[in-house]
């Protein structure tokens, strides 16, 4: 999938990766797609959670080969 910018959350725990997403969001235009790679297996539900409550859409989420978690989301 095509992405704008990229987050790096690999290593850090929550709620770090969800805060670095917030910020990486707000300094890009709407329609955007920001690409988010975290380490910590709670991040999965936390993004989730995170798109019901911004109004970001969540595109895609999945597991790597290294058991890493890759996100998606699209500003609104």
């Amino acid at each position: 999938m095509d992405f704008d910018k990229e987050v790096d959350a690999r290593g850090l725990n929550c709620p770090l990766p969800i805060l670095r997403t917030k910020k990486a969001l707000a300094d890009m235009q709407p329609g955007q797609v920001l690409r988010v790679v975290a380490t910590d297996p709670g991040s999965v539900k936390d993004f989730q959670a995170f798109a019901k409550q911004t109004g970001n859409d969540l595109l895609q989420q999945s597991e790597t080969a290294d058991k890493a978690f890759e996100f998606y989301m699209k500003r609104k």
